[in-house]
């Protein structure tokens, strides 16, 4: 179980395919607000709802110079499906050895449905142009999530 980050902490660097094989850097976003956030499978209903609405809240988000990561287990050939299949317009990136998702403190010990078990914690992080950690929320809801996150960096 890694540790989780804390606002202010440096954000760790990872590079990781996306949809289509092609790989993104978390570095070559520096001087922007980065918004990247961890789920646990493509396709599935809690998952979509959440990707869509990061979606639908796009153009704004880049309106206000964020851009959006999102990170899961799946392999680039499910998330090219998942992002065909829901029109998502952002990166959807692939952490099939969870080493980047471990880095964050979003794999681990979890309970669901009362059950403790050990997987993907949904998980929401704001990178700040310095590379540093401006916001981290764990076990966050997959609705209503982006509402909030865009009522607590003050967009609405």
């Amino acid at each position: 179980m890694s540790d989780r980050l804390s606002v202010g902490d440096p954000a760790p660097d990872f590079t990781l395919p996306d949809a289509d094989g092609n790989d993104v850097a978390l570095s070559s976003l520096r001087g922007k607000n980065v918004i990247v956030y961890f789920y646990p499978a493509a396709m599935t209903p809690g998952c979509t709802k959440q990707a869509c609405d990061f979606r639908d809240s796009l153009d704004s988000l880049q309106a206000h110079g964020y851009a959006v990561l999102g990170i899961s287990p799946d392999k680039p050939a499910k998330l090219t499906k998942f992002r065909d299949r829901d029109g998502v317009t952002f990166p959807l990136l692939s952490d099939p050895d969870k080493e980047v998702l471990s880095a964050y403190g979003a794999f681990g010990e979890k309970t669901m449905y009362g059950k403790k078990v050990t997987g993907v914690i949904r998980s929401t992080f704001v990178i700040d142009p310095d590379g540093k950690i401006a916001v981290a929320q764990y076990n966050v809801k997959a609705t209503g999530h982006v509402a909030k996150l865009r009522r607590d960096l003050g967009l609405d």
